[in-house]
């Protein structure tokens, strides 16, 4: 066997005497039916599992909270790329071992439903296996553990009902304090202080732009346009009311900055148009060459005499005309748009031209032939900026905005890329708060009194040997206190101890702060946690750690086992 299962086979013989015996006779039942097959059984089987768990846990154990390390990921083909959110580095990192691999999965499946509390679910993952396996190895059946786990998971999401903070109509002006402390909870553990402050007001006004008339509508997040551009700071980075595009003009001739702009947004061709069908167009001489051409020019001649015509009807005395373009326009039909003053961009995305009608107003034009003011949009301002050979274009203040961007700039690619996952990290929790309706104290709050009430409570009121999985559960919870502590450079158990007996004399939820290491009533501060981020990290990481404890046997499966292995060949993979 590879080297990671003879480990635990070893540790096993030593740690487990009484089970070498079984071990052995069932192995050789095993290798009677199939001799080439590779497994661990019993116990090895169950340290191999904890301490993948275990292994993976201590990698994520040092990013968790405000005061949490970076780690460095390094591409093979030199790629640099710093980060500490815990979903970022667990796509990033090639994990070989299939347990390890397993909680990497399940883990990131949380960040995907909730947007956050990636690090938490494998910490409390292998939290939760490393306190079974103290009991498993005195001789305590996994299933009775599972069992006891089972029990506490449920007390603890009911008591997480009676433990969160209600708040509704979040998005009211007077409600925004609530949303700038939970989208500055989420990046302040991922960004700079600084940073973290800037960025949270860019959030909190982006979701204030997005929301509908309608609470119980979701936001949609794909209003909100992410463009980031390499240059100045990352505290240049802002919140734009309307959309930046990637493209500008393609005339030297058009005008680059216009106020009171009429926004016209169409998917309408100005060029030479391939059929439809597959057809062709014959001709004998080159005068009649010349007529198709001439027939074809003057129909698109046309077209951009409507759009002008359309133009001079709309546009007072100071205001200008934007057009925006879905379908291609020829430089002959952009030099007729220049000479009128007019500004055009070809080809844009149909994402930006989505968000454009949001932003702006009006609607998509599909034909010029029936133009009225009413499918025209406003934009106080827009303005081309080109930064090296790329071309960005600024559609701002817009009056009644239901789309706008977050322009994220920085000096270099590391840093554009660190703010870009924490923007998204911070938008989540910030539409999760709104959607939920409620908070949870952050800083370690829930975890702390969650734990006192599995011992205090349901401990004492579960009966038989279940009540070990109970003390296991509420002892893995402290694993997140713990490590805030120990991330923050404090003595963990004088820090535990401190929290433990402030809410058993105030009885009220306290975290840890992380700069002074002594207890704080999160609600002061203003740090709050996602309910629905805790609730799912509970079910996951408790439903992974139940499975891996009911785990007795892991055998090499396949078309190739029990075949003999090829020369030079043996060991199951890399990893295993």
């Amino acid at each position: 066997l590879p080297c990671i299962y003879r480990y635990h086979t070893i540790q096993s013989s030593h740690t487990y005497p009484h089970s070498i015996v079984h071990f052995k006779k069932k192995m050789s039942r095993l290798q009677e039916l199939s001799p080439h097959a590779e497994i661990v059984s019993a116990d090895a089987a169950r340290a191999v599992n904890v301490a993948a768990a275990v292994g993976l846990q201590a990698v994520l154990k040092s990013n968790l909270g405000p005061r949490g390390t970076l780690k460095m990921l390094v591409g093979g083909a030199g790629q640099i790329k710093l980060t500490k959110d815990g979903c970022v580095l667990l796509k990033e990192m090639q994990i070989q071992h299939p347990t390890a691999c397993m909680i990497a999965r399940t883990a990131t499946a949380q960040d995907d439903v909730t947007g956050d509390g990636t690090t938490t679910t494998v910490l409390m993952c292998g939290e939760l296996l490393k306190q079974a396996e103290r009991y498993a190895s005195e001789g305590l059946h996994p299933r009775v553990l599972v069992d006891g786990l089972d029990i506490a998971r449920d007390a603890t999401l009911e008591f997480l009902e009676t433990f969160k903070v209600p708040c509704t109509q979040l998005l009211l002006s007077s409600n925004t304090e609530m949303l700038s402390s939970m989208a500055f909870t989420s990046l302040n553990t991922k960004l700079d202080r600084d940073l973290a402050k800037q960025m949270t007001r860019a959030i909190v006004q982006a979701i204030q732009c997005i929301a509908t008339n309608t609470p119980e509508e979701p936001l949609d997040l794909n209003r909100i346009e992410i463009m980031s551009m390499q240059r100045k700071l990352t505290t240049d980075s802002r919140f734009i009311n309307g959309i930046v595009l990637d493209h500008g003009g393609r005339h030297p001739d058009m005008p680059t900055t216009l106020t009171n702009c009429h926004v016209m947004t169409c998917n309408v061709t100005f060029e030479y148009e391939k059929t439809e069908v597959q057809s062709g167009f014959f001709y004998s001489n080159a005068q009649e060459r010349e007529k198709l051409v001439e027939s074809e020019r003057k129909w698109l001649d046309e077209r951009c005499k409507l759009v002008i015509d359309f133009k001079r009807n709309v546009c007072q005395e100071g205001e200008s005309f934007v057009m925006i373009n879905q379908k291609g326009i020829d430089p002959l039909s952009l030099d007729i748009f220049a000479k009128e003053g007019i500004l055009c961009l070809r080809r844009a995305k149909r994402r930006n031209m989505e968000r454009l009608t949001l932003a702006c107003g009006g609607s998509p034009i599909h034909s010029v032939e029936d133009l009225s003011p009413e499918m025209l949009g406003y934009a106080g301002k827009v303005s081309e900026v080109t930064i090296g050979e790329d071309k960005f274009t600024f559609v701002e203040e817009c009056k009644h905005p239901k789309s706008c961007t977050l322009l994220l700039q920085g000096p270099n690619a590391h840093s554009i890329e660190q703010i870009k996952d924490a923007v998204r990290d911070g938008l989540r929790a910030t539409k999760n708060a709104i959607e939920d309706k409620a908070v949870v104290p952050g800083g370690g709050a829930f975890e702390l009194a969650a734990s006192m009430h599995l011992r205090n409570v349901v401990a004492k009121s579960t009966k038989g040997r279940a009540k070990l999985g109970v003390e296991a559960f509420a002892e893995a919870l402290l694993i997140v206190p713990k490590t805030l502590a120990e991330n923050s450079g404090f003595d963990v158990q004088e820090c535990l101890l401190k929290l433990q007996d402030e809410r058993q004399d105030t009885g009220l939820a306290v975290g840890l702060d992380c700069a002074t290491g002594e207890p704080m009533i999160p609600a002061d501060e203003g740090v709050w946690d996602n309910v629905r981020v805790k609730r799912q990290c509970l079910h996951l990481s408790t439903a992974l750690a139940d499975q891996l404890l009911l785990v007795d046997e892991v055998m090499r499966a396949g078309k190739q086992m029990g075949k003999a292995p090829q020369p030079g060949a043996g060991g199951m993979p890399p990893g295993m």
